[in-house]
Protein backbone atom coordinates (compact mmCIF):
# COMPACT_ATOMS: atom_id res chain seq x y z
CA UNK A 1 0.00 0.00 0.00
CA UNK A 2 2.46 2.69 0.96
CA UNK A 3 5.76 1.33 -1.93
CA UNK A 4 7.90 1.36 1.60
CA UNK A 5 10.69 -1.38 0.97
CA UNK A 6 10.85 -1.49 4.97
CA UNK A 7 7.53 -3.19 4.73
CA UNK A 8 8.45 -5.28 1.35
CA UNK A 9 11.77 -6.47 2.65
CA UNK A 10 9.38 -8.01 6.41
CA UNK A 11 7.09 -9.16 4.46
CA UNK A 12 9.72 -11.25 2.20
CA UNK A 13 11.74 -12.38 5.74
CA UNK A 14 8.12 -13.57 6.90
CA UNK A 15 7.94 -15.50 3.98
CA UNK A 16 11.35 -16.91 3.93
CA UNK A 17 10.48 -18.22 7.44
CA UNK A 18 7.25 -19.49 6.62
CA UNK A 19 8.33 -22.19 4.23
CA UNK A 20 11.15 -23.38 6.36
CA UNK A 21 8.14 -25.24 7.86
CA UNK A 22 7.37 -27.00 4.92
CA UNK A 23 8.10 -30.76 4.79
CA UNK A 24 8.83 -31.37 1.10
CA UNK A 25 8.20 -35.47 1.73
CA UNK A 26 4.44 -34.78 2.72
CA UNK A 27 4.10 -31.99 0.67
CA UNK A 28 3.09 -29.71 3.86
CA UNK A 29 3.13 -26.26 6.01
CA UNK A 30 3.00 -27.94 9.33
CA UNK A 31 1.05 -25.80 11.92
CA UNK A 32 2.68 -25.62 14.98
CA UNK A 33 5.84 -26.07 17.59
CA UNK A 34 9.69 -25.04 16.85
CA UNK A 35 11.49 -26.65 14.10
CA UNK A 36 13.53 -28.67 16.98
CA UNK A 37 10.29 -30.04 18.42
CA UNK A 38 9.01 -32.92 16.74
CA UNK A 39 5.80 -32.85 18.79
CA UNK A 40 3.06 -31.35 16.15
CA UNK A 41 5.64 -32.09 13.47
CA UNK A 42 3.12 -33.98 10.63
CA UNK A 43 0.24 -31.65 11.87
CA UNK A 44 -1.72 -29.42 9.58
CA UNK A 45 -4.58 -27.01 9.90
CA UNK A 46 -6.86 -25.36 7.80
CA UNK A 47 -6.10 -21.87 9.01
CA UNK A 48 -2.55 -22.44 7.04
CA UNK A 49 -4.48 -21.83 3.88
CA UNK A 50 -4.92 -18.02 5.19
CA UNK A 51 -0.71 -17.96 5.18
CA UNK A 52 -0.22 -19.05 1.44
CA UNK A 53 -1.14 -15.65 -0.03
CA UNK A 54 1.95 -14.18 2.07
CA UNK A 55 4.18 -16.51 -0.80
CA UNK A 56 2.26 -15.57 -3.66
CA UNK A 57 3.51 -12.15 -2.34
CA UNK A 58 6.90 -13.17 -1.93
CA UNK A 59 7.20 -14.74 -5.30
CA UNK A 60 5.86 -12.02 -7.26
CA UNK A 61 8.08 -9.75 -5.44
CA UNK A 62 11.66 -11.76 -5.84
CA UNK A 63 10.92 -13.44 -8.79
CA UNK A 64 11.54 -16.62 -7.38
CA UNK A 65 8.73 -19.82 -8.06
CA UNK A 66 9.99 -21.41 -4.51
CA UNK A 67 7.61 -19.75 -2.62
CA UNK A 68 4.59 -19.83 -4.56
CA UNK A 69 5.38 -23.79 -5.68
CA UNK A 70 5.33 -24.24 -1.60
CA UNK A 71 2.39 -22.64 -1.45
CA UNK A 72 0.30 -24.71 -4.57
CA UNK A 73 1.92 -27.83 -3.30
CA UNK A 74 0.21 -27.44 0.33
CA UNK A 75 -3.07 -26.32 -0.85
CA UNK A 76 -2.64 -29.69 -3.46
CA UNK A 77 -1.95 -31.66 -0.05
CA UNK A 78 -5.34 -29.79 1.87
CA UNK A 79 -7.42 -30.26 -1.19
CA UNK A 80 -6.83 -34.31 -1.18
CA UNK A 81 -6.66 -35.52 2.45
CA UNK A 82 -9.14 -32.66 4.09
CA UNK A 83 -12.14 -32.20 1.46
CA UNK A 84 -14.83 -34.88 2.40
CA UNK A 85 -17.42 -35.78 -0.21
CA UNK A 86 -20.00 -33.50 0.97
CA UNK A 87 -17.56 -30.38 1.08
CA UNK A 88 -17.21 -30.30 4.59
CA UNK A 89 -13.31 -30.01 6.17
CA UNK A 90 -11.94 -31.34 9.78
CA UNK A 91 -9.72 -28.39 11.25
CA UNK A 92 -6.57 -30.87 11.45
CA UNK A 93 -4.72 -33.61 9.44
CA UNK A 94 -2.08 -35.21 10.81
CA UNK A 95 0.45 -36.76 8.80
CA UNK A 96 4.02 -39.04 9.58
CA UNK A 97 6.26 -36.17 9.58
CA UNK A 98 9.12 -38.36 8.69
CA UNK A 99 7.10 -40.35 5.32
CA UNK A 100 4.50 -37.86 4.90
CA UNK A 101 2.38 -40.21 4.81
CA UNK A 102 -1.21 -39.34 5.61
CA UNK A 103 -2.50 -40.30 9.06
CA UNK A 104 -6.32 -38.99 9.16
CA UNK A 105 -8.30 -36.57 10.63
CA UNK A 106 -7.99 -34.34 14.24
CA UNK A 107 -9.38 -30.94 15.57
CA UNK A 108 -8.11 -29.00 18.28
CA UNK A 109 -11.00 -26.22 18.09
CA UNK A 110 -13.52 -28.35 16.62
CA UNK A 111 -16.06 -30.89 17.98
CA UNK A 112 -14.36 -34.11 16.47
CA UNK A 113 -12.74 -34.95 13.92
CA UNK A 114 -15.63 -35.88 12.27
CA UNK A 115 -17.34 -32.47 12.65
CA UNK A 116 -16.97 -29.04 10.40
CA UNK A 117 -15.70 -26.37 12.60
CA UNK A 118 -17.05 -23.28 11.09
CA UNK A 119 -13.96 -20.68 11.36
CA UNK A 120 -12.15 -23.92 9.66
CA UNK A 121 -14.61 -23.90 6.59
CA UNK A 122 -14.11 -20.49 6.05
CA UNK A 123 -10.72 -20.30 6.11
CA UNK A 124 -11.09 -23.03 3.47
CA UNK A 125 -13.62 -21.09 1.51
CA UNK A 126 -11.52 -18.14 1.52
CA UNK A 127 -7.81 -19.34 1.41
CA UNK A 128 -8.86 -21.68 -1.80
CA UNK A 129 -10.50 -18.70 -3.44
CA UNK A 130 -6.99 -16.72 -3.27
CA UNK A 131 -4.95 -19.68 -4.25
CA UNK A 132 -7.57 -20.02 -7.40
CA UNK A 133 -6.76 -15.98 -7.84
CA UNK A 134 -3.02 -16.57 -7.34
CA UNK A 135 -2.57 -19.57 -9.85
CA UNK A 136 -6.04 -19.66 -12.04
CA UNK A 137 -5.93 -23.21 -11.01
CA UNK A 138 -9.60 -24.71 -11.67
CA UNK A 139 -9.80 -27.18 -9.14
CA UNK A 140 -8.51 -24.61 -6.44
CA UNK A 141 -11.88 -22.95 -7.75
CA UNK A 142 -13.96 -25.94 -7.79
CA UNK A 143 -12.90 -26.93 -4.00
CA UNK A 144 -13.86 -23.40 -2.81
CA UNK A 145 -16.81 -23.87 -4.60
CA UNK A 146 -17.90 -27.39 -2.79
CA UNK A 147 -16.59 -25.63 0.62
CA UNK A 148 -18.75 -22.87 0.63
CA UNK A 149 -21.65 -24.89 -0.51
CA UNK A 150 -21.36 -26.81 1.95
CA UNK A 151 -21.10 -23.75 4.56
CA UNK A 152 -24.34 -21.90 3.19
CA UNK A 153 -25.86 -24.78 3.64
CA UNK A 154 -25.45 -25.39 7.28
CA UNK A 155 -26.33 -21.78 7.83
CA UNK A 156 -29.28 -20.94 10.05
CA UNK A 157 -32.07 -18.74 9.45
CA UNK A 158 -30.17 -16.04 11.51
CA UNK A 159 -26.89 -16.17 9.11
CA UNK A 160 -24.80 -16.53 12.25
CA UNK A 161 -22.85 -19.40 11.93
CA UNK A 162 -22.80 -21.53 14.92
CA UNK A 163 -19.50 -22.83 16.44
CA UNK A 164 -19.12 -26.32 14.48
CA UNK A 165 -21.82 -27.04 12.13
CA UNK A 166 -21.83 -30.43 13.08
CA UNK A 167 -21.68 -30.02 17.03
CA UNK A 168 -24.48 -32.11 18.81
CA UNK A 169 -26.62 -29.09 19.84
CA UNK A 170 -26.18 -27.14 16.21
CA UNK A 171 -28.41 -25.27 15.48
CA UNK A 172 -28.95 -23.93 18.77
CA UNK A 173 -25.41 -23.62 20.08
CA UNK A 174 -22.95 -21.16 20.72
CA UNK A 175 -22.14 -19.02 17.68
CA UNK A 176 -18.73 -17.83 16.07
CA UNK A 177 -19.23 -14.31 14.57
CA UNK A 178 -15.96 -14.52 13.30
CA UNK A 179 -16.70 -17.27 11.25
CA UNK A 180 -19.60 -15.30 9.39
CA UNK A 181 -17.14 -12.40 8.77
CA UNK A 182 -14.49 -14.64 7.36
CA UNK A 183 -16.95 -16.67 5.51
CA UNK A 184 -18.27 -13.26 3.95
CA UNK A 185 -15.55 -12.08 2.69
CA UNK A 186 -14.51 -15.50 1.06
CA UNK A 187 -17.96 -15.71 -0.24
CA UNK A 188 -17.70 -11.96 -1.89
CA UNK A 189 -14.64 -12.94 -3.28
CA UNK A 190 -15.86 -16.16 -4.93
CA UNK A 191 -18.73 -14.88 -6.45
CA UNK A 192 -16.37 -12.01 -8.24
CA UNK A 193 -14.09 -14.93 -9.18
CA UNK A 194 -17.17 -17.60 -10.17
CA UNK A 195 -19.68 -14.86 -11.30
CA UNK A 196 -22.21 -16.42 -9.03
CA UNK A 197 -24.54 -14.12 -7.36
CA UNK A 198 -25.46 -16.61 -5.09
CA UNK A 199 -22.31 -16.23 -2.96
CA UNK A 200 -22.61 -12.23 -2.88
CA UNK A 201 -26.28 -12.49 -1.93
CA UNK A 202 -25.65 -14.87 1.60
CA UNK A 203 -22.10 -12.60 1.83
CA UNK A 204 -24.49 -9.57 2.26
CA UNK A 205 -27.06 -11.79 4.47
CA UNK A 206 -24.30 -12.40 6.51
CA UNK A 207 -23.09 -9.40 6.93
CA UNK A 208 -26.16 -7.81 7.69
CA UNK A 209 -26.68 -10.09 10.38
CA UNK A 210 -23.17 -9.79 12.43
CA UNK A 211 -24.66 -5.72 12.21
CA UNK A 212 -27.54 -6.01 13.45
CA UNK A 213 -27.35 -9.16 16.18
CA UNK A 214 -23.50 -9.26 16.88
CA UNK A 215 -21.77 -5.45 17.22
CA UNK A 216 -20.63 -4.67 21.00
CA UNK A 217 -23.49 -1.94 22.01
CA UNK A 218 -23.17 -0.25 25.54
CA UNK A 219 -19.73 -2.81 26.06
CA UNK A 220 -16.79 -2.09 28.26
CA UNK A 221 -14.96 -3.88 25.94
CA UNK A 222 -14.85 -0.76 24.18
CA UNK A 223 -11.97 -1.54 22.19
CA UNK A 224 -14.09 -4.82 20.25
CA UNK A 225 -16.82 -4.29 17.74
CA UNK A 226 -17.91 -7.63 16.88
CA UNK A 227 -18.90 -9.98 19.32
CA UNK A 228 -20.48 -13.55 20.32
CA UNK A 229 -16.96 -14.94 19.22
CA UNK A 230 -15.55 -18.40 19.93
CA UNK A 231 -12.13 -18.76 20.13
CA UNK A 232 -11.92 -22.70 21.02
CA UNK A 233 -15.24 -23.95 22.70
CA UNK A 234 -13.64 -27.63 23.65
CA UNK A 235 -11.06 -25.83 25.84
CA UNK A 236 -13.46 -23.56 27.11
CA UNK A 237 -11.36 -20.93 26.27
CA UNK A 238 -13.58 -17.81 25.01
CA UNK A 239 -17.02 -18.50 24.37
CA UNK A 240 -19.23 -15.66 22.60
CA UNK A 241 -17.13 -13.31 23.32
CA UNK A 242 -14.57 -10.35 21.16
CA UNK A 243 -11.56 -11.34 18.94
CA UNK A 244 -9.95 -9.37 16.85
CA UNK A 245 -9.58 -11.01 13.85
CA UNK A 246 -13.85 -10.52 13.63
CA UNK A 247 -13.53 -7.07 13.97
CA UNK A 248 -10.69 -7.13 10.93
CA UNK A 249 -12.85 -9.63 8.68
CA UNK A 250 -15.91 -7.30 9.21
CA UNK A 251 -14.35 -4.36 8.01
CA UNK A 252 -12.88 -6.07 5.46
CA UNK A 253 -16.45 -7.28 4.06
CA UNK A 254 -18.13 -3.96 4.36
CA UNK A 255 -15.24 -2.46 2.40
CA UNK A 256 -15.46 -4.92 -0.52
CA UNK A 257 -19.35 -4.28 -1.07
CA UNK A 258 -18.64 -0.29 -0.21
CA UNK A 259 -15.11 0.37 -1.56
CA UNK A 260 -13.92 -2.02 -3.14
CA UNK A 261 -10.60 -0.09 -4.57
CA UNK A 262 -9.53 0.75 -1.06
CA UNK A 263 -9.36 -3.18 -0.58
CA UNK A 264 -7.60 -3.75 -4.08
CA UNK A 265 -4.86 -1.88 -2.78
CA UNK A 266 -4.70 -3.83 0.36
CA UNK A 267 -5.14 -7.16 -0.20
CA UNK A 268 -4.94 -7.33 -4.21
CA UNK A 269 -8.18 -8.54 -5.86
CA UNK A 270 -6.03 -9.11 -9.11
CA UNK A 271 -5.72 -12.59 -10.97
CA UNK A 272 -2.24 -13.78 -11.56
Amino acid sequence: MTGGEAWRAGAVQAADSLIQRYNPRGHFIRAWGALTDPSNAGRVIIDTMMNLDLLAFAGSQTGDEKYLNVAVEHAKTVQRTFLRPDGSIPHVFDFDPDSGAPIGPNTVQGYSPTSCWSRGQAWGVYGFTTMYRRTANREFLATARKLADFAVGALSADHVPVWDYRAPQQPYDVKDASAGAIMACGLLDLSEATGSNKYREVALRVLTALSETCLTRNSSRADAVVARCTRNRPAEDGIEISLPYADYYLLEGILRVLRPQDVDRAIDLSAR
